[in-house]
């Protein structure tokens, strides 16, 4: 029997890859294509879309026409001689019928700039955009992280950081990727093409709910109204109970933007997330925020894994510029335009990999779509800085577009530049004062309406309704994302629109009184770069004093007004020198969360932090490393320079060092100018590559002791960076690319073995008989075979973060001689067999504890350490207990028990995910205990003698200068 169109597509696909040597990373890179896309298309599974075929024939340098044409064959056309599309529909089920509206209201993006003389091309196929960006999971404060013990930021791709993972926060910055990401899940839930890494989620049905347009509405939905408030064309078609139905089992929330909730209707929020995880406990969710609009652990008490969506790596911007590069091609049918398209892409690729200011800028994919509407508009040339990249993007939205293709007056509306802006001016400003991110087309008319009369030459071209018709339709600022809703395309605009209108409305006092909201910090610092100098002087001033004045909200003004101060562009040294003052209170940093928030505020507050380590404690050390390396760019690059040579010469066991901190700078300069002699002179704690030039920059630096692989590395790229004398730990993640491990059997002074989403390694065969005495396995595939686990005689730590085949570890293949073993917080086992493991003396545990459970850990004579990521309650006494980790996710920690069951214990650390102070009063009847506190607040640490309790972050008490004065 022939083979199928279908199958003949995939043959000839195949083969092509095959003859241009390519690997099916490789294509997927070339292509700018998923991988599960790429995959299904080479193995047929399913027929590709169009835009696929297209994207695939152009990575493959072959003729288009074939493989349209069997595409064609194995999708034909319906036949509507003998069936209608009405009748086809209706004998759908209302499931598949929801689906197929998902897919396809979710299916494509609104990219700014695209095709900026057509707006109805500004879209592309969210199959052929998608962007996989990298999540970083910080589990710095958390042993009990599914990563890993000891993992410090642990960033992997989006498919895999969301692997196993029932709820999660999405945190991100503006126009990082976060509702886009929502889109994918979306669209691949609803049309059965989820990669493997997320195959838990298959079947199940995705409800995208924005938060902007359901709180404006009023009370949020019920499960009874999801598909009213989401996808009304359905609504009288769903059958009674379908929504419940789905959701106790089989149901996948898509939350968006908790941020553009209101402050005083987000515990609402939750308290309904509260309520509909209460009833369904089986859903999965994912929900999006910004950073800044909620407290650390806001949903840790509903064991919400916190995730932060990470700045696009060069790669991913070097692919994203392919990406809307071929979109825009195929909105033109210019063969000279399509030529100066291919063009403009290699150039801006070489721009942006040239100029560290321009990478900076690129970094999120609505700064990246700006810059190449941009570079294409104007022909190749640039403005510089963030500010002027906006206004340049306003104008060329505005008003170019129309105007240098000769487009006069469409819809019989033709406005000015300064027209334009006043009138979306005025919309922003009212979702800014409101606290809105979108509006009724109503408000939208009302508002244009009494701004007509004082612009009588707009007035008289049209009335409210047409000079909104013309907003939406030409400046590709605003849209209708439901009938009767108006917002903007992106929320970066409504800010940088409303703060110049309260700079010229003279509204600095309310810009003040709100500069603690979240949802204004933009807002404030575009104010201050719009503002004149007496006025950018009187705003900045205005913010320090009333953070002089409120305690609660001290720290975010004084350092909001330090970060604002890089945008303006003329202040007084009074000024810059009464905010500078407040904001060295804050400084510097303490802690990784400290270090994120300062760099979240931008480059501004590098001028801020100390240009040397001496005077630092590790943590301070640590985390002024982290601030400048997550800014990035030549300011940050500088003053690294100057820190590093200052490190303390011993390992520096702080939160994030030199290792951890080049991913936002070249690679080789890093690897030279800070690596290399920071080894010379003492050893780091370690060094984590990411990417193929952090690979290649190996080759610059001596004998390496510690190496993390974080990508697509193969064997052979991993092997030869190793030293078989001096190499002790090697942690291999994202490992897909790697097809064996044979090569660790020439590194002599291995100690230490980390192996996590390597696909392709089902065993450990590759080490038989090895010394290895550390071994941790994270994420092992399906079929690993855990039996090899006993090829390794002289393993004494044995680390394991991944689903294990047995019930309790009475089977668990290892050797008796055991003295640690780590269980993840994924896994749940029972410890039914631990008693066999005489010498175990360290054991980390996650789960809750059986009255079993702990029975086995009392029988074990040697057990000095306990790692615990439940509450003490039901502890018995384990007098033998020296070292005691608590960490607890929701419960108590029940810290009064600790003296009458842990009677020998000299050291206590203590965690609580929600972050929640801690009473330590129970423990001051232990006078020989030392204890570290992992949450900013601890109650009874005064009772304690001085050096006993040690606070993480090291706590500060800010003092108001003195003569500081209140306006």
């Amino acid at each position: 029997m022939d083979d199928s169109p279908l199958d003949q597509l995939a043959t000839l696909l195949r083969t092509l890859r095959a003859q241009r040597g390519l690997s099916v990373e490789g294509l997927r890179l070339r292509s700018g294509l998923g991988r599960t896309t790429v995959s299904q298309a080479l193995n047929g599974t399913r027929v590709p879309s169009e835009a696929t075929v297209v994207a695939l024939a152009g990575a493959l340098k072959t003729d288009l026409g074939p493989l349209l044409a069997l595409r064609r064959q194995a999708c034909p056309e319906p036949d509507t001689g003998t069936r209608s599309e009405e009748a086809t529909l209706g004998g759908l089920s209302f499931e598949e019928r929801y689906r197929r509206f998902v897919a396809e209201v979710h299916g494509r993006l609104t990219v700014v700039g695209l095709d900026l003389s057509r707006p109805d091309r500004s879209g592309w196929s969210l199959d052929a955009a998608y962007l996989s960006l990298e999540l970083a999971h910080d589990s710095e404060r958390s042993w009990a992280a599914d990563e890993g013990p000891g993992a410090a930021l642990v960033v992997r791709r989006a498919e895999q950081a969301l692997a196993g993972r029932r709820r999660v926060l999405l945190k991100g910055l503006a126009g990082s990727g976060k509702t886009t990401l929502l889109q994918w899940l979306a669209v691949a839930a609803a049309s059965d093409t989820l990669p493997q890494e997320l195959a838990d989620l298959q079947r199940r049905v995705p409800f995208v709910l924005p938060l902007r347009s359901l709180v404006r509405r009023g009370c949020l939905p019920g499960p009874e109204g999801f598909v009213a408030a989401t996808a009304a064309a359905l609504a009288a078609s769903q059958p009674a109970g379908w929504v419940d139905s789905v959701l106790t089992g089989r149901g996948l929330l898509l939350i968006d933007g908790v941020d553009e909730v209101p402050v005083e209707q987000r515990q609402s929020a939750r308290d309904w997330l509260d309520g509909l995880l209460a009833a369904y406990p089986d859903l999965r969710v994912y929900v999006t925020t910004r950073p800044s609009a909620v407290p650390e652990g806001w949903l840790a008490h509903k064991g919400f894994t916190e995730l932060t969506v990470r700045p696009m790596t060069a790669a991913d911007t070097s692919v994203f510029i392919g990406r809307w590069h071929t979109a825009a091609r195929r909105n033109t049918d210019s063969p000279e335009e399509q030529a100066h398209l291919g063009e403009l892409e290699v150039a801006l690729r070489t721009a942006v990999r040239a100029q560290r200011d321009l990478a900076q800028l690129s970094t999120t994919p609505l700064m990246c779509a700006l810059i190449c509407a941009l570079h294409r508009e104007r022909r190749g040339h640039l403005p510089h800085g963030r500010m002027e990249l906006y206004a340049a993007a306003l104008s060329m939205l505005l008003v170019r577009r129309d105007h240098e293709r000769g487009i006069a007056v469409p819809e019989g509306i033709r406005l000015t530049e300064q027209q334009s802006m006043r009138l979306l001016q005025r919309l922003a400003y009212w979702l800014i004062r409101n606290g809105q991110t979108e509006m009724d087309r109503s408000t939208a008319l009302a508002l244009l309406a009494d701004a007509l009369p004082a612009m009588p030459s707009v007035a008289e071209q049209g009335d409210a309704d047409q000079v909104l018709r013309h907003l939406i339709g030409r400046t590709g600022l605003l849209r209708t994302p439901a009938a009767g809703t108006v917002d903007f395309v992106h929320r970066t605009f409504q800010d940088y629109l409303g703060a110049q209108a309260a700079i010229e409305g003279m509204d600095l006092p309310l810009l003040v009184n709100h500069a603690h909201d979240d949802q204004w910090e933009d807002v404030i610092r575009m104010a201050v770069a719009h503002a004149r100098p007496q006025e950018a002087a009187a705003l900045l001033t205005g913010l320090v004093h009333r953070g002089d004045r409120e305690e609660s909200h001290r720290a975010r003004l004084h350092l909001l007004a330090a970060a604002s101060l890089h945008y303006a562009t003329e202040v007084d040294t009074e000024t810059r020198e009464l905010v500078g003052g407040r904001a060295e209170a804050w400084l510097p940093p303490r802690s990784p969360e400290e270090a994120d928030a300062l760099a979240a505020l931008g480059p501004g507050v590098l001028d801020l932090l100390p240009r040397t380590a001496h005077g630092l404690e590790s943590d301070e050390a640590g985390a002024v490393i982290r601030t400048a390396a997550k800014i990035g760019g030549d300011q940050a690059y500088e003053l690294l320079r100057h820190v590093a040579p200052t490190l303390p010469e011993i390992d520096l066991r702080s939160d994030f060092d030199l290792g951890e901190g080049w991913g936002n700078f070249d690679a080789h300069e890093y690897a030279q100018d800070l690596l290399s002699p920071r080894l010379v002179r003492s050893p780091l704690s370690g060094i984590t590559v990411r990417t193929p030039e952090q690979l290649d920059a190996l080759s610059l630096l001596p004998p390496l002791r510690q190496v993390t692989f974080r990508g697509s590395f193969t064997a052979r790229d991993i092997a030869r960076h190793l030293s078989p004398e001096r190499t002790e730990e090697v942690k291999i993640y994202e490992g897909e690319a790697l097809d064996h491990i044979r090569f660790v059997r020439d590194l002599t002074a291995l100690r230490h073995l980390a192996l996590a989403g390597c696909a392709q390694i089902t065993g450990l065969d590759d080490l038989a008989g090895l010394p290895l005495p550390q071994l941790c396995l994270v994420q092992t595939p399906a079929l690993f075979r855990f039996g090899t686990l006993t090829e390794l005689p002289g393993l004494t730590d044995l680390e394991l973060f991944t689903a294990l085949p047995w019930k309790d570890l009475t089977e668990l293949p290892v050797h008796d001689d055991l003295t640690k073993l780590v269980f993840g917080a994924t896994v749940s086992v029972s410890l039914r067999g631990l008693s066999r493991f005489r010498n175990l003396q360290t054991l980390v545990v996650n789960q809750p504890l059986t009255a079993e459970d702990w029975e086995e850990v009392s029988s074990l004579p040697g057990l000095t350490t306990l790692f615990l990521g439940d509450a003490l309650a039901h502890a018995p006494v384990l007098p033998n207990i020296t070292t005691l980790s608590a960490y607890c996710e929701t419960a108590e920690l029940s810290i009064d028990v600790i003296p009458d069951r842990f009677p020998n214990l000299t050291s206590l650390s203590l965690g609580h995910r929600m972050g929640s102070p801690i009473d330590l009063t129970p423990l001051v009847v232990m006078p020989g205990l030392h204890v570290a506190v992992n949450v900013p607040h601890a109650v009874g640490v005064d009772k304690f003698l001085p050096g006993k309790v040690t606070l993480h972050p090291r706590p500060r008490t800010p003092l108001r200068p003195a003569g500081a004065r209140n306006p």
